[in-house]
């Protein structure tokens, strides 16, 4: 949860969406491990009660705060599970680990003699959660018949581990069948979450279309579509507080839709910050990602050449895969005048990139949710993306007859595809008024976690209907 860990798009989730929440006049608590970069104590203790794991009765430790935007925060403390050098990791122990959170955050609640109007799990790390509120609490004068939602970030992941695991947390047996948490021969926690929990969701309308085939179900599919009429997609929001170039701390000037003056000198301090020269009337290409395989910036390596023959400059800036950086690497050296690669990952600077490039590159293979494109368009960013998942509910295809839409795609995973929406992107750039018209298109579209928090409440109702 942001701002005290993060690894990727749930910590701003974890974040974003319980503020909004407490907007809407609903009380929040997150829930989650006092992971080694927190620093401790992260709050005021609030108790503790010890977890059945394994065979054995681990303390866990509970610190409360409340945020300034009125989220209650209880972070798990447990030094064994949780004090290491890694968040996720592919530790041995992950099996427990996890399963000690999600039984943890269901001791929390019941020791504090309150009855929450439901529980809410992401991810795998807590695919738990449903499951156990129905072995083990079905008779608990607290959290009986509780509702749970169960969100799905990410199908790839699934929390696949042997099928002993079952045992050693004293889970029925029944549960390892095919009607269970089985799962190819494993018992899988993603599954447990999808099949135990009253509604489920995923990040985008899309992406929970597209995870019940094949291509994107990757395997899960018939598992999916099994809850296909309790599945809803609902987009991530995003957090104007931190993503608006009107009051952005960490870019050279505001602007805004009705002035957009000020990105000129956001440009100008972007290519300073990647080293590169003005070049007047070339635009500039943002990155910021993981290069890897999934990202689609294989695609963009391969494609060196053409962009080495197009009319732009480029800025990348993450880190991922060797073989995806050595090809943009390859890129950069053929021409360091246009082209400037960064492999870090740098805040400020991610800020830098969405407020001074002219086009946002994001040629995803599967993208559930993804944020940066929205964040793209809020700073007047033309996104040119793949449509998938998320990418396709939240950037429209430009039409220069109408005027409308708010940024490019294209279809198949490959150079030629992107190649072709690069070039289409291009053309429209050099008639300003129309690449005006497309920039305040999309800064006029509304991703904030409100709308997106008032879904979640939706489903909340629909979850706690079923009990």
């Amino acid at each position: 949860m942001a701002p005290w860990v993060k690894t990727g798009g749930l910590a701003d989730v974890s974040a974003a969406l319980p503020k909004a929440l407490v907007r809407l006049g609903h009380r929040v608590t997150v829930i989650l491990p006092r992971y080694a970069p927190i620093p401790f104590p992260p709050g005021e203790f609030a108790g503790s009660v010890h977890v059945p794991v394994d065979g054995v009765a681990r303390s866990a430790g509970f610190y409360r705060r409340t945020t300034e935007a009125g989220v209650e925060v209880v972070f798990v403390e447990h030094p064994p599970f949780f004090d290491r050098p890694v968040i996720y990791g592919d530790y041995e122990d992950n099996r427990l680990r996890f399963a000690f959170l999600s039984r943890a955050a269901l001791e929390y609640s019941r020791s504090r003699g309150e009855r929450p109007s439901v529980f809410h799990a992401h991810d795998w790390q807590t695919g738990l959660v449903p499951v156990y509120l129905k072995a083990f609490y079905g008779d608990d004068p607290t959290l009986h018949r509780l509702p749970s939602v169960f969100t799905i970030h990410n199908v790839a992941y699934r929390g696949q581990f042997p099928l002993d695991t079952l045992g050693r947390l004293g889970l029925p047996w029944n549960l390892g069948t095919s009607q269970g948490l089985e799962y190819h021969g494993t018992v899988s926690y993603l599954k447990g979450g999808t099949l135990f929990a009253e509604m489920l969701n995923t990040v985008s309308p899309t992406y929970a279309l597209e995870i019940q085939r094949p291509e994107h179900g990757l395997g899960f599919e018939e598992v999916v579509r099994s809850r296909g009429a309790d599945l809803v997609g609902i987009l991530n929001g995003v957090d104007y507080d931190e993503w608006d170039p009107r009051h952005d701390r960490h870019i050279a000037r505001p602007y805004s839709a009705k002035d957009l003056s000020g990105k000129r000198e956001c440009r100008a301090d972007l290519l300073r910050a990647f080293g590169l020269p003005e070049a007047p009337g070339l635009p500039v290409v943002g990155v910021t990602s993981r290069l890897v395989w999934q990202k689609g910036f294989d695609i963009v390596a391969a494609a060196w050449w053409d962009f080495l023959h197009r009319p732009l400059r480029m800025v990348v800036l993450g880190t991922g895969d060797h073989s995806v950086q050595e090809g943009l690497r390859h890129l950069q050296r053929r021409d360091p005048t246009r082209f400037s690669v960064r492999f870090a990952y740098d805040e400020a600077l991610a800020h830098k990139v969405m407020a001074g490039s002219d086009i946002f590159l994001m040629p995803s293979r599967s993208e559930p949710c993804g944020l940066t494109q929205m964040y793209a368009l809020r700073y007047g960013t033309v996104p040119l993306v793949r449509s998938t998942g998320g990418l396709v509910d939240t950037v429209d295809p430009w039409d220069a007859g109408t005027g409308r839409g708010t940024g490019f795609r294209f279809d198949n995973a490959d150079g030629t595809g992107l190649v072709w929406a690069l070039d289409k992107a291009l053309r429209a750039y050099r008639d300003r008024a129309a690449w005006a018209k497309l920039m305040r298109n999309g800064m006029a579209r509304d991703f904030s976690w409100e709308r997106s928090a008032r879904e979640y409440v939706a489903l909340y109702r629909r979850a706690i209907g079923r009990t």
